[in-house]
């Protein structure tokens, strides 16, 4: 009832389901799933027992607050297990064969929630469960892409020290300084290998959606859907995507719309236009690619060519602009881990 709505609200899901009807996606050419409730054995694979009965407890009180912007009511728990419930049932329906990919429009959301903490606006992760469940359904290795503007703390946590998830985070960071101040660029797991993943899991947060008031970034529907088409290549079109954050209305309901006809196959354009990188981005690329090709030697190559071609350009131009440079990684079988 406040004059400011919190971001995280049911409006997300709404007007995301509006715009996917006036598309004719849905109802037409997707199908639900009958969503049930997580189990408390099922939640204590992926968070302590304390944990679990703090979101427990939630329920019997009207209001109540885990951090100073993460809420809870009295129907908060059961709104996080069915959320976890839905995601792992259709991580092993897509696995299995029933279905071909799909998107689970659930809320809230997952990937700030570790082993023993509720923060960000989640409660329970999601996609943590979803690929644990695919891995129970026969995964032997799964990928977590997460593209939410923050990074997901939660995830990383959870899968730091095992072999069989590699967890990938795109995020805003600023030298620790945006929320919730991890994912650093030396922040690199443990373990790491080349890696072939027989399950693709989108941790797909879209408030780095132009107009975003928490991200402040810039993209397009566009480049959502370019995202899903590169991930969606390399498991056979074996895709979940699970909504995260994103707070703008209508970039959020666009750009998980453009995301879902990437998955009915609809094939499109991807035009770049005039966008070219900041010189800070493109610095921040190379900076990520020193440090990761210790650990993955099909790095070593994209990186060298992009450093030669960037200190050419430095020493020619002090524009602020680089001009568009292609990287060729084999993403089939070897990722950039965040």
């Amino acid at each position: 009832m406040k004059s400011h709505p919190h971001p995280e609200r049911p409006d997300r899901l709404r007007a995301i389901a509006a715009s996917l009807a006036t598309a004719g996606i849905f109802p037409g050419r997707c199908y639900p799933i009958p969503a049930r409730e997580i189990t408390q054995q099922e939640l204590q694979m992926v968070h302590s027992l304390e944990h679990v009965q703090a979101v427990e407890l939630t329920s019997r009180i009207f209001s109540s607050y885990f951090t100073p912007d993460t809420y809870a009511n009295e129907h908060s728990a059961c709104a996080a297990r069915l959320a976890a419930g839905l995601c792992a049932d259709l991580a092993s329906a897509i696995f299995s064969g029933p279905a071909k990919n799909g998107f689970a429009l659930v809320r809230p959301p997952g990937h700030h929630a570790g082993i023993k903490q509720a923060m960000g606006f989640c409660l329970h992760n999601n996609a943590a469960i979803a690929a644990l469940a695919a891995q129970v359904a026969g995964a032997k290795k799964v990928l977590i892409v997460d593209w939410d503007v923050h990074h997901g703390n939660g995830t990383q946590e959870i899968f730091e020290q095992n072999k069989s998830v590699l967890y990938i985070s795109l995020h805003r960071h600023e030298g620790g300084k945006f929320y919730p101040g991890t994912g650093a660029v030396n922040e690199i797991g443990t373990e790491a290998a080349e890696f072939a993943p027989d399950f693709t899991i989108i941790s797909a947060g879209f408030d780095a959606a132009r107009g975003d008031p928490l991200g402040c970034c810039d993209v397009t529907p566009a480049g959502y859907a370019q995202m899903t088409h590169m991930l969606y290549t390399i498991c056979r079109g074996k895709l979940l995507v699970i909504l995260e954050g994103g707070y703008n209305l209508r970039s959020i309901s666009s750009s998980a719309t453009a995301v879902i006809k990437v998955l009915l196959g609809e094939s499109s354009e991807f035009e770049l236009g005039n966008t070219v990188p900041s010189k800070a981005g493109l610095q921040t690329v190379l900076e990520v690619l020193k440090i990761q090709m210790h650990h993955w030697s099909s790095l070593e190559s994209s990186f060298a060519k992009l450093q030669s071609q960037w200190e050419a350009y430095c020493s020619e131009n002090k524009s602020e602009k680089f001009p568009v440079l292609t990287i060729n990684f084999s993403v089939r079988v070897k990722w950039l881990m965040v």
